[in-house]
């Protein structure tokens, strides 16, 4: 789904603990040289547990093209290096209508509980191969932030099942690159940048027949440190969309421990 998308990505040239505290952030999406979404998000990726919520709404023209709003969050443990999720729900209104999706894990398999609109008759099922050990997309943003954090590469991949589709994402190191200052953004500075892709697997429908929809999905993430206490996390994000071409997020908020 481009939307969740664009929460996608992470980097970081220093390695701090990981903080059991969120780190609470605001983002803009500009596409066409106009805003056309805002994002929020509370982090905490420490030990032994981790937790995240995202909120998502478009504003400005682009209500006029795909109008909505989007709140999710995820629960889930580390088992090494590697997430363990939970529990997973979304809610969301999108061009008026309601979506839903619960979905609990037990032993790495996921068991959708709730799903607005319901499955659709024509749409093939995810095989138990590609749903057995995936996770959910904000679970793979933690993966990508705690890979930087320990590594300081962001080179990781994982499988995600919406309890419609099953999607491959990996992520690969580019390099350190210096971001500018600018009016859209609360950061300036050195950021890593990370690649990534983003491919449907399973779960297509019966007049996918050219499959347009589906190509995959590419961008680049910038990550850097914020506070000193958290590790790095995504400071501008660049992804190609349907409907604006490429769009581009930037951090414009940042609070942690009552500080703004």
């Amino acid at each position: 789904m481009h939307r969740i998308a664009l929460s996608v990505a992470i980097l970081a040239l220093a390695q701090p603990a990981l903080a059991q505290a969120p780190l609470r952030l605001t983002y803009r999406t500009y596409a066409l040289g106009l805003p056309v979404a805002e994002a929020a998000a509370s982090i905490d990726v420490g030990e032994p547990s981790y937790a995240l919520t995202m909120s998502y709404r478009t504003i400005g023209l682009a209500r006029l093209v795909s109008s909505g709003w989007s709140a999710s969050a995820v629960a889930g443990s580390w088992v090494g290096d590697r997430p363990s999720p939970r529990h997973y729900d979304l809610t969301a209104i999108w061009r008026g209508q309601e979506r839903a999706i619960t979905i609990d894990y037990a032993q790495g398999i996921p068991s959708v509980r709730q799903l607005l609109p319901a499955l659709e008759s024509d749409r093939e099922i995810v095989p138990e191969s590609l749903r057995a050990g995936s996770t959910d997309t904000l679970t793979a943003l933690t993966l990508l932030i705690r890979t930087v954090a320990k590594t300081g590469r962001c080179d990781t991949s994982t499988r995600t099942f919406d309890g419609r589709r099953a999607a491959e994402i990996v992520a690969s190191t580019v390099g350190s690159e210096t971001l500018d200052a600018t009016g859209r953004s609360r950061f300036a500075g050195p950021a890593l940048r990370c690649a990534f892709v983003s491919r449907v697997l399973a779960g297509f429908r019966a007049d996918d027949a050219d499959r347009s929809d589906y190509r995959p999905l590419v961008g680049a993430a910038w990550l850097a440190t914020v506070d000193p206490a958290h590790p790095s996390v995504p400071v501008r994000l660049a992804v190609e969309t349907r409907w604006f071409g490429e769009a581009t997020s930037y951090l414009t908020g940042i609070e942690t421990s009552g500080r703004q």
